[in-house]
């Protein structure tokens, strides 16, 4: 059955998956690269984002490997794709990966603002949806064909398909660091009124990792 999941997404202590003042600078504000010392120094991570060798094993390279097994579409917040807001200036903002993202299946990035279909190598197509984040499922549900579409962020395009209980499967990752603001993942969500529940709960030094489930899930 196909699924849509949100892998890695990580957060602070204090429930905040992005820090203040984002800008072409800080992508993931002030202070937010903190939140990932568990999820960078992974084998899967240096191998699929920075094509190194090496890396480290165990609890949290599992969870993050997790995380590209049987995707076939991705969904993004547009500021996962770039620091701009507002009409597009001009066509030469690609993306923060350069010209071999790490996605390599058909991306739908939500925007309000209309932008041709961008292709990049790698197999990474970066379609723009102006429609809301039904379209966009609706589109990389086709698009991924029998594999699941992931939900790559950030905090507030989650939000967004939790409310409407898209999301099947939810893994986050909580760090163990304090950002004080930024963006809140929860805020406002009641998640056992939307139908999910806790399926995993495991520890490691550097997070903790948490998959909540929706409750049409446990009975497929």
């Amino acid at each position: 059955m196909q699924r849509v999941r949100v892998e890695s997404f990580t957060i602070s202590i204090d429930g905040y998956g992005a820090g203040p003042n984002q800008d072409l600078d800080n992508p993931l504000g002030v202070g937010g690269p903190n939140l990932h010392q568990w999820f960078i120094p992974t084998r899967t991570i240096q191998k699929n984002l920075f094509g190194k060798d090496g890396g480290t094993t165990g609890i949290d390279d599992d969870f993050a490997a997790r995380g590209f097994h049987n995707v076939g579409a991705w969904i993004l917040g547009r500021n996962m794709f770039g620091p701009i807001r507002g009409p597009w200036p001009d066509l030469n903002w690609k993306g923060w990966w350069g010209d071999n993202p790490p996605y390599h299946f058909p991306v739908f990035v939500l925007t309000h603002h209309p932008r041709p279909d961008l292709e990049m190598d790698g197999g990474t197509t970066f379609h723009f949806v102006t429609g809301g984040i039904h379209e966009a499922l609706e589109r990389a549900r086709e698009a991924a064909a029998e594999r699941d579409v992931r939900i790559g962020g950030g905090a507030s395009t989650i939000q967004q398909y939790l409310r409407d209980s898209l999301i099947d499967e939810l893994h986050i990752a909580v760090s163990p660091i304090l950002l004080g603001s930024g963006e809140s993942l929860f805020a406002n969500v009641d998640l056992p009124a939307l139908g999910y529940t806790v399926a995993e709960f495991v520890p490691t030094t550097n997070a903790t990792h948490i998959v909540l489930q929706h409750s049409r899930c446990r009975n497929a």
